[in-house]
């Protein structure tokens, strides 16, 4: 029997799943990072097969003659087809550079594309949509849409964000703890100017964040967003040993001290009812619904407008999120509700918790096609 592979690799992960013709997932299996732009390619080709041959190993007898399964002999293939979704592949090079490597190691051609790829898996599954967007919304973001491709491929239409968390990352977890510090610290600036008694302080995402940092002034918060990163196991006056009594912060990055406030701002909008937290989740869903909205055109065909032609209609679309910010079904409601605000209703909508097992499913669904 010849099966379905789908490797997604990132940069904290890798995850494997093989599914049979039926589209039953009959392997599973995860392994250490594989962003092929950080390990290279002798790293990352070992990331990959270990969790393969691990996935393989869950299902299959121990192989007789060694100790992996991979390459298969000529004579008896393992895999019908392959996809990866490969983090750090973003050109035709790069690709290029992978794919002869992955089809000596699995006896098939592989399908190589970036990991965000994966995500629109879904669209091969539903006869009622003709394109698909992926919504990456976890650390950082992105937004690209599909349609599909020739075989088992995707063809990418758009892309929008991406950029990382120095220069976007819209919607994602640093630009949600961003916009956290920025209110508050608005806030702390608009009372400057008013008397005392009539300063606002109760907020209860003021107050986490404050705890979460130790400090009650909340122009502190300048000094910890803006500390240097830290260098492992270097103190500041280049001793081996770190000040073990400096604030945490100090060993941390700057951008997790950012992004590690994501979920504080989800307690104080979501269970709290804050409306400062409510108002930095309005701003960071309706900066990602601004890059939906470029890959969107109006449902109204009209011979006037000049729209980009590859562009999408919401009602022949699906909606792959994929993240861990939009795995919470009160922050995907409220992209979702400002979309049809701007008269978007998606045909579909759906949540990727497991990409490669997404992928695989789709990859069966294609050689049953």
């Amino acid at each position: 029997m010849s099966y379905y592979l789908c490797v997604d690799c990132g940069g904290s992960k890798t995850a494997a799943a093989i599914a049979d013709g039926a589209g039953n997932i009959v392997g599973r299996a995860h392994g250490g990072p594989s962003n092929f732009a950080y390990l290279g390619l002798a790293n990352f080709l070992q990331a990959v097969t270990e969790s393969i041959n691990a996935a393989l190993r869950t299902f299959l007898p121990e192989p007789t003659s060694s100790s992996t399964y991979l390459p298969p002999p000529p004579d008896a293939p393992l895999f019908a087809s392959a996809w990866f979704g490969v983090s750090g592949v973003d050109s035709a090079g790069a690709i290029a550079r992978l794919v002869p490597p992955l089809a000596a190691l699995l006896g098939v051609e592989p399908v190589v594309a970036n990991d965000t790829h994966l995500l629109a898996a879904p669209l091969r599954l539903h006869d009622d949509v003709s394109a698909a967007i992926g919504c990456v919304s976890g650390t950082g973001g992105i937004v690209v849409s599909f349609r599909q491709g020739a075989g088992a491929r995707l063809e990418e239409l758009g892309r929008v964000g991406g950029w990382g968390w120095i220069l976007g990352d819209e919607g994602g977890g640093f630009h949600v703890g961003r916009e956290a510090v920025r209110q508050i610290l608005w806030e702390a600036d608009r009372a400057s100017v008013l008397a005392p008694e009539q300063r606002e302080t109760r907020s209860t995402l003021r107050t986490r964040v404050l705890e979460r940092f130790g400090i009650e002034d909340p122009f502190e918060l300048l000094t910890i967003v803006h500390w240097p990163d830290p260098i492992p196991g270097v103190a500041e006056d280049g001793k081996r040993d770190a000040d073990a009594d400096a604030p945490a912060y100090t060993r941390m990055a700057r951008e997790k001290r950012l992004s590690s406030l994501a979920p504080l701002v989800f307690a104080a909008a979501f269970e709290d009812g804050d409306a400062l937290a409510q108002r930095v989740l309005a701003r960071t869903t309706g900066q990602l619904v601004d890059q939906l909205c470029v890959l969107l055109r109006p449902e109204a065909d009209d011979p006037a407008r000049t729209d980009a032609p590859r562009t999408v209609k919401a009602s022949e679309t699906i909606l792959c999120f994929g993240g861990s910010l939009v795995g919470v079904e009160a922050y995907r409601k409220l992209i979702l509700d400002e979309l049809e605000r701007r008269g978007h209703v998606l045909k579909r909508v759906t949540f990727v918790d497991d990409a490669a097992v997404a992928g695989a499913k789709a990859l069966a669904a294609a050689g049953r096609a």
